[in-house]
C-alpha cells in the first residue's frame, strides 16, 4: 500500500513545482515590460492561477488520479482526438518549460563565469545541462525525492533571505505610478510570466495518496499558490526597488542576481547565481522525469502503466524526445519567445480545466460561476497575450506557432493512428469508479 502524504508534503509539491527556474528566468523580462508595476504584474498572473486552483480542487477531489490534468480532460471531453491533442499540448508545454529552465541556467552560468551573458557560452551551458540530465535519467541515476525536497528548501531559503534583506534597502520611488508602464504593457508582463505559476497542478497527480483528502487537498492547493504570490511580489518589489530600470534591462536574463548586488555585493550576485543554477538544474531533472514523461506515456500507451513507478523503460524515448526538443527551443529562440509559448500553452490547458469543472459541476459540486469565470479569464488572458505581441513584437509568437503546429502534427500523425486514450488514465481510479457503480 502506498504511503500517504500529508498537507506539508502536498504543499511542498505545489510550491516546489512553481518556484523552479521560472522566477529566475522571467523576473527581468517582467521589469522591462512593466517597470515599477512589476509587482502588480505578478499579482495579476497569480490571481488567474488562484481562480484556476478552485477547479483543480473540485476535480482532484472527485477524480483523484496519477493522470492529473489529463484525467480531468478525458472525464469532461471523452477519450477521443480532442483529449489526445490537449495531452500533447501539455507535453509540448513541458518541453517549453524545459527550454526555459535551460535558458536560465545558461544565462546565470555565463554571468557567473564571464560576468555577463555571452551567447556561445550561454548556448553551450543550456544545451549541456539538458544533455547531462537526459543521460543521467537514461542511466537510471535519478535524483531521489529527498534530494529534491532539500533543493526546494535551499532555493526557498535563499529567495526568502533575498526578499528579507533587500526589503530594507528598497527605493519605493521606483514603484511610483509615474514609473509604471501603460496598463496593456503591465498586463502583458503579467501574462508573459504566467508560466512562473505553472507547477501547482502537480498536486493533482498525488491526490489519491493524500491523507484526509477532503481537508488537506484544498488547503495544500490554496496555501501553495497564495504563498508563491506573496513570495513573487516581494521578490519583484525588492528587484525593482534596488535596480535601476536600465540596469534591469541590461541584465534581463539574470536580473535576480544583479538585484542582490546593492545590499549583498558581489557575494550576493554569486549566491543568487548559484541558487539559480541549482534550482534550474533541479527543475530540468524533474521535468524530464516527471510531468513531461507522464504526458508521453499517456500519448504512447493511452493510459498510465498500472505500476507507474516501475515502468521507467516506457519513458526512455520520451526523455530523449523532451531533451532534443528542449535543446532546439533553447538555442533557437530568445527568452521572450520561450516565455510567450510557455504561458500561452498553460493558459489554454488551464482554460480547459476550468471548462471541465464547469461541465462536470454535478459530479464535482463546483460553482459554475467561479469555474466559468476562470474559463473566460484564461481565454481572455490568452487573447490579450497574443494580441499584445501581434501589435508590439510579432516575432515573439514564432515559438508559439511552432508549439501549436507540433501539437497538431504529433496528435494526428502519432496518436490518431496509433493509440486512443483510455476511459481512465489511472487504473486505480477506474477500479474505484467501478466499485462505486456496483454499490449503487
Amino acid at each position: 500500500m502506498a504511503k500517504k502524504i500529508g498537507f506539508i508534503e502536498a504543499f511542498s509539491i505545489g510550491v516546489g513545482g512553481m518556484v523552479g527556474g521560472g522566477i529566475f528566468a522571467v523576473l527581468g523580462l517582467t521589469i522591462v515590460l512593466a517597470k515599477g508595476a512589476a509587482p502588480l504584474a505578478f499579482v495579476l498572473a497569480g490571481l488567474i492561477a488562484l481562480v484556476t486552483v478552485y477547479s483543480y480542487v473540485k476535480l482532484s477531489l472527485r477524480y483523484p488520479s496519477e493522470g492529473g490534468t489529463i484525467e480531468f480532460i478525458v472525464q469532461a471531453f471523452g477519450n477521443g482526438l480532442f483529449s489526445s491533442m490537449v495531452n500533447t499540448l501539455m507535453l509540448m508545454s513541458y518541453v517549453v518549460m524545459l527550454a526555459l529552465y535551460a535558458y536560465a541556467f545558461g544565462s546565470y552560468g555565463s554571468a557567473l563565469i564571464l560576468g555577463k551573458d555571452v551567447a556561445w557560452l550561454h548556448d553551450a551551458l543550456a544545451a549541456g545541462v539538458i544533455v547531462l540530465f537526459t543521460v543521467i535519467n537514461l542511466l537510471g541515476a535519478v535524483m531521489t525525492g529527498k534530494t529534491e525536497d532539500l533543493m526546494v528548501f535551499v532555493k526557498l531559503a535563499i529567495l526568502l533571505l533575498f526578499a528579507a534583506a533587500g526589503y530594507l534597502s528598497i527605493d519605493w520611488g521606483h514603484m511610483a505610478p509615474v514609473d509604471w508602464m501603460p496598463l496593456p504593457s503591465v498586463a502583458a508582463g503579467g501574462l508573459i510570466i504566467f508560466l512562473a505559476y505553472e507547477g501547482f497542478e502537480l498536486i493533482a497527480n498525488t491526490a489519491q495518496d493524500i491523507e484526509e483528502r477532503e481537508k488537506n487537498l484544498p488547503r495544500a492547493y490554496y496555501a501553495a499558490v497564495l504563498f508563491v504570490i506573496v513570495l513573487y511580489v516581494l521578490i519583484a518589489a525588492v528587484a525593482v526597488g534596488n535596480l535601476g530600470f536600465e540596469e534591469a534591462k541590461n541584465a534581463k536574463d539574470y536580473a535576480l542576481a544583479e538585484a542582490a548586488r546593492p545590499f549583498f555585493g558581489q557575494a550576493g550576485f554569486v549566491l543568487i547565481g548559484v541558487a539559480a543554477l541549482l534550482s534550474t538544474a533541479s527543475a530540468i531533472n524533474a521535468t524530464l522525469y516527471g510531468g513531461g514523461r507522464t504526458g508521453y506515456l499517456i500519448a504512447k500507451l493511452g493510459e498510465l502503466p498500472e505500476a507507474f513507478e516501475m515502468k521507467v523503460r516506457h519513458g526512455y524515448e520520451g526523455m530523449i524526445f523532451l531533451g532534443l526538443f528542449g535543446i532546439l527551443f533553447t538555442v533557437v529562440f530568445d527568452l521572450d519567445n520561450i516565455s510567450v509559448a510557455g504561458s500561452l500553452g498553460f493558459l489554454i490547458v488551464f482554460m480547459l480545466v476550468n471548462l471541465a469543472n464547469f461541465l462536470l459541476h454535478k459530479e464535482t459540486g463546483g460553482n459554475r460561476l467561479i469555474s466559468g469565470s476562470g474559463t473566460l479569464l484564461c481565454l481572455g488572458a490568452a487573447v490579450v497575450l497574443i494580441g499584445y505581441n501581434v501589435l508590439h513584437d510579432p516575432t515573439a509568437l514564432i515559438s508559439s506557432f511552432i508549439l501549436i503546429l507540433a501539437t497538431a502534427l504529433f496528435t494526428f500523425v502519432y496518436v490518431r493512428f496509433n493509440k486512443k486514450l483510455s476511459l481512465f488514465m489511472d487504473k486505480r481510479l477506474e477500479r474505484d469508479e467501478g466499485k462505486g457503480r456496483t454499490r449503487q
